[in-house]
């Protein structure tokens, strides 16, 4: 198992990676998945994703308090109530799949907001 823990720590690496880049896909959580599956296959990799200079503080405020910074907040939630009114613009939903798209939208926003902050 220890192999298939290393191997998912890389892939969630890369997409974090991947994410630091494209404003669509988020970092951080990929990243968080990625010192989960660190700490059961290489504590050396764990210590260095959770002492990198960048992800690190986020990495670490995470795992001790569950905390996101307040920027880090803003930019979510924001990002998640531009992409809902793109959707509605675009899109023009019926009022039963606006609701659907607003509830599903609006949980992880509920749920990044009342994380405690640094």
């Amino acid at each position: 198992m220890r192999y298939v823990y290393l191997g998912f720590g890389w892939f969630f690496v890369a997409l974090g990676i991947i994410g630091a880049f494209l404003p669509v896909m988020p970092t951080t959580i990929f990243l968080i998945l990625a010192a989960w599956c660190f700490a059961r296959s290489s504590p050396e990799l764990e210590a260095w994703l959770l002492a990198h200079p960048l992800f690190g503080e986020p990495l670490r405020n995470w795992r001790e308090r569950g905390a996101i910074s307040r920027r880090a907040k803003i930019v979510a939630c924001s990002m998640i109530a531009g992409s809902y009114g793109l959707f509605f613009l675009l899109n023009q939903p019926g009022p039963r799949l606006a609701v659907l798209v607003f509830v599903l939208m609006a949980a992880p926003a509920l749920f990044v907001a009342t994380r405690p902050h640094e």
